[in-house]
């Protein structure tokens, strides 16, 4: 096997065992910079791109660095495809939703309402046809994606009042994520507001904001939404399992050798599964906490899930007759959950609704 190919294979105790980075000692340095959309207070996410860039470090020798900076450092926090379009910047890392305003097909790479887990998102962009569709829509933006992470199915959001039926949606200001969610809820008559995460908490408190969803139990202490919102709902239908991305320059990846190419290939794969099994760690922890501070934990009804359904649906016929290029990505995204629906019910799905049923 090739130095690339145990690089592309191994983990990163791996390949240093195996004695590979001195062999790249030979190459020339490459200093990169990474613009992310998020604070440096979200150790979760923004942790990825610096645990990415740590792992780049050490593969190579300390002959490839990235430096790794917090939104709005370089960049506004949602301008980062603009740099790497322009080549600004070698890479961000970023939600792809936040750039539905250029193309609604930005949102498959990271949530659409209704849509994929985090193992199915995974499955469907490295074995399915994901990763090769929005590579290719990528590359008008002469950029390619690796995955930076997944958050795992996510919370509903804080509200400051009840939200018991989808009537009391109507007129409702709502901090959302970005993507085909928002055109859904404001079919339901949300008033959708896109802002970058730090940015909510303030507006929240003086009421410019009446409700807000982010992510999950530990990020979401962390912003303290808790404190200004006492309702927090489940589950985020809009995003099942939302995916971040590394976005690199076409040319500065094209511009690196082989073996370069290849850490930047296994870095990022040490990043994803890091940030994934910590959000599965942390987030039942801090569940806890949030339940014993008086939060008033409550699912989304019946209803409002349905009308959820039939809003997203809907959004997602309307663009799928304006794009076809929508609609096939869109379409093989669906033949894939399908299948993997199918399969869930009879392996984790049963396994895990008995499992919350037991006393352990």
């Amino acid at each position: 096997m090739d130095r690339r190919s145990i690089m592309k294979h191994a983990g990163l105790a791996g390949v240093l065992a195996a004695g590979v980075a001195p062999a790249v000692y030979a190459q020339t340095s490459v200093r990169w910079r990474m613009a992310s959309s998020f604070p440096k207070s979200l150790d979760t996410i923004f942790g990825s791109g610096e645990m990415f860039a740590k792992t780049v470090k050490a593969l190579s020798g300390g002959k490839f660095e990235v430096s790794v900076h917090a939104g709005g450092e370089l960049m506004p926090a949602f301008g980062v495809v603009d740099a790497l379009q322009n080549g600004t910047v070698e890479m961000a890392q970023t939600a792809s939703y936040y750039f539905t305003g250029k193309d609604p097909i930005f949102a498959f790479g990271c949530a659409v309402p209704f849509g994929l887990t985090a193992r199915q998102m995974d499955a469907w962009m490295e074995h399915g046809n994901g990763r090769k569709l929005l590579d290719a829509f990528y590359a008008n933006y002469n950029m390619k994606s690796l995955s930076a992470g997944n958050t795992g199915t996510q919370m509903g959001g804080w509200y400051r009042k009840e939200i018991k039926t989808a009537a009391d949606l109507k007129g409702l200001k709502m901090r959302l994520g970005g993507g085909l969610f928002g055109e859904a809820m404001q079919k339901l008559g949300v008033v959708a507001q896109n802002m970058p995460a730090g940015d909510v908490y303030q507006a929240l408190e003086k009421g410019t904001l009446d409700a807000v969803e982010f992510v999950g139990p530990y990020d979401d202490e962390k912003l303290g939404f808790n404190k200004v919102a006492p309702f927090y709902y489940y589950p985020g239908w809009w995003e099942g399992g939302a995916e971040l991305e590394f976005f690199i320059n076409t040319k500065a990846y094209a511009a690196l050798s082989p073996e370069f190419q290849a850490i930047v290939d296994a870095a990022a794969a040490v990043a994803a599964r890091d940030m994934t099994a910590k959000y599965d760690a942390l987030n039942p922890i801090a569940l806890k906490k949030l339940v014993g501070a008086k939060t008033q934990l409550k699912p989304f009804s019946k209803e409002i899930m349905d009308a959820g359904f039939k809003a997203s649906m809907e959004v997602f016929a309307e663009h799928e007759a304006k794009s076809p290029e929508f609609k096939k990505i869109h379409q093989s995204m669906r033949a894939f959950q399908r299948d993997q629906l199918l399969w869930a019910r009879y392996s984790e799905l049963r396994f895990d609704n008995y499992m919350t049923a037991v006393k352990l």
